[in-house]
């Protein structure tokens, strides 16, 4: 494959049974936690009936993948157990495999967990560990799943204490080119494999920002690109405030990767963020509507 041919991004992601295809504007991945302590909305959806109400509408608002999570993984979080994880999120994958018409991806670093919730009827694996763990790739190339794989650095119980890189972008460009190919030695197709730089996984602000501008040199490595950095500290830190409702600052980074020609956001308010993202094409040079 030529030099030209690999800096173009991808134009397609394949799932287990759904094919996602990108055009010019990126795919939104609406977020579903159901958790008591995450850091956005902890404990808003913890009731399954009010997780699975809340994708449904953030179907309705326009997201493409329904990301579904029983733990938290913000700084200094504290484990969930396998088996309180699996309570929390195998059924609400259930009743979305039946009520909702988007593919759903399951946010865990467990096996096991991700083993449950393909069953149910997921079609992703979102792990943010970076599928490190063998019998993740395992469970993986068992489903025909797809994968997203995710640079972290550290654990989140002590990924912010002192992040390090000597060029952030170059070396989670390395890691993850690693993690691709030996995803595809275990098995795992190559239309399947999605890859996440990991904003605020063990960056600090300047890492975040450089990650950002930088996004577009990761589509050499042939792969579809997410990025999540919504409601994430970084917002805080450059409004210099850390209390301010952060959906605007979401909005403006969302613009940013867009034109980075990002291939997914992982986002909490899929309306605003779409609805920035359609006008940001419709002002696009050449674009005409009645």
């Amino acid at each position: 494959m030529s030099n030209a041919q690999q800096q173009k991004p991808a134009s397609r992601w394949q799932l287990r049974e759904t094919e996602l295809r990108f055009s010019k504007i990126p795919l939104l991945m609406g977020i579903v936690n159901i958790t008591p302590d995450s850091f956005s909305d902890g404990g808003r959806f913890f009731d399954p009936d009010q997780a699975v109400n809340h994708a449904l509408n953030l179907q309705s608002q326009g997201a493409a993948i329904l990301d579904v999570g029983g733990e938290s993984t913000r700084p200094y979080s504290t484990p969930v157990e396998e088996t309180e994880e699996l309570r929390r999120v195998v059924a609400v994958v259930g009743r979305l495999s039946r009520e909702a018409r988007l593919p759903i991806s399951i946010d865990t670093t467990k096996p096991a967990v991700a083993d449950a919730a393909l069953k149910a009827g997921a079609e992703i694996i979102n792990d943010v560990s970076g599928f490190r763990d063998p019998q993740m790739v395992a469970v993986a190339v068992r489903h025909g799943a797809g994968v997203c794989v995710m640079h972290m650095q550290g654990t989140p119980q002590g990924m912010q204490d002192q992040p390090d890189y000597k060029d952030v972008v170059e070396e989670i460009h390395v890691y993850l080119a690693q993690q691709r190919d030996m995803l595809l030695e275990c098995g795992v197709r190559a239309d399947r494999i999605c890859l996440d730089p990991g904003i605020g996984f063990g960056k600090s602000h300047d890492h975040n920002l450089e990650l950002i501008r930088g996004a577009a040199r990761f589509h050499d490595l042939g792969c579809p690109v997410l990025v999540g950095h919504s409601r994430k500290g970084f917002i805080g830190k450059v409004v210099q405030d850390q209390d301010v409702d952060r959906d605007a600052g979401t909005i403006a980074v969302a613009l940013r990767l867009a034109q980075n020609q990002v291939s997914v956001i992982r986002v909490h308010d899929v309306a605003a963020v779409r609805q920035a993202l359609l006008l940001f094409d419709a002002c696009a040079p050449g674009v005409h509507y009645r």
